[in-house]
């Protein structure tokens, strides 16, 4: 199996971060459950929907974990594929589990299935809020090729905990997205640096929208999965939070929101040398960064 978890599969992921030899998967692919809609349009299906969801454990504690395959239409989120995730947080609801544990590579909804993705993809979201609400830390991970985007990036800012990797990328609209609404001089999808300044890890943890930056290695995924389960504890779903979490990105926008370039909030935020930032390793560049960066209130 590799180290990198940028190069593993969902499966090989899952089995990495979670307890050796105590994953037990639910509705697996020999269970053939796939999407409906895929069929109908002569497109190749998947036995698992791309989409691995089980129970097992992080570090002797009973949790629930699910992990997206982006080698399955980019992670997309479809009808099942959405089914499974909610089923999932609601059973560790049921179950009083200690954790959700959410891999998530995805490029969001599946624009096959249109309106039964975008209704997946909501109540993906509301099922992680009330799991919260429930008193179960919801955990994610942000560390494979195709990123975290769409709808399931919204999914993973409602969680508890944000891990990203420097490859990891994690954003509402992909950058081929805006350049298509917006045009080439608002944002070039294929100036590669660019893109991972904007997206990338280390501008979202700099930003307040990752809480922990790790380098690209399963077993570092898994310490900081451990660690973020102990350190969660109420879920602080209250309309204080919430105010105050919209607070901080009010002040955010007004403080950055003529910025041409992420290098230039680095700068802003007091970063030394925001110019070596992208040649850091994630372990200098947290050094660095946790001084200057801004934390969520939530």
């Amino acid at each position: 199996m590799s180290a990198s978890y940028l190069e593993a599969t969902a499966r090989e992921r899952i089995l990495a971060v979670l307890d050796a030899g105590s994953f037990e998967e639910l509705l697996p692919p020999a269970q053939r459950v796939v999407s409906p809609h895929l069929g109908q349009l002569d497109a190749p299906v998947s036995f698992d929907d791309g989409v691995i969801i089980g129970e097992g454990r992080l570090d002797g504690q009973a949790v629930m974990a699910a992990a997206q395959e982006g080698g399955f239409m980019g992670g997309a989120v479809g009808e099942v594929h959405g089914a499974k995730l909610v089923g999932l947080l609601r059973r560790a609801v049921v179950k009083q589990a200690a954790g959700v544990i959410l891999l998530l590579e995805t490029g969001g909804v599946r624009l096959h299935e249109a309106n039964a993705g975008l209704i997946a993809v909501s109540e993906v979201m509301r099922a992680v809020l009330e799991t919260r609400a429930a008193g179960i830390p919801v955990i994610v991970l942000v560390g494979g090729a195709n990123g975290c985007f769409g709808g399931m990036g919204i999914v993973a800012r409602c969680a508890n905990t944000v891990i990203m990797s420097e490859e990891g990328r994690l954003a509402m609209s992909g950058p081929e997205v805006i350049e298509t609404a917006n045009g080439v001089e608002e944002f070039d999808s294929r100036d590669r640096a660019l893109v991972w300044r904007t997206t990338g890890g280390k501008h979202r943890y700099l930003i307040g929208d990752c809480q922990q930056l790790v380098s690209d290695d399963t077993a570092a995924f898994r310490a900081a999965a451990i660690a973020a389960l102990a350190q969660v504890s109420a879920p602080q779903l209250t309309l204080a939070a919430l105010e105050a979490e919209q607070e901080m990105l009010r002040r955010r926008i007004a403080t950055f929101g003529l910025a041409d370039d992420p290098m230039d909030i680095w700068a802003e935020l007091g970063v030394p040398r925001p110019d070596s930032v992208p040649m850091l390793e994630a372990d200098a560049f947290t050094a660095i960064a946790q001084a200057h960066r801004i934390t969520s209130p939530a």
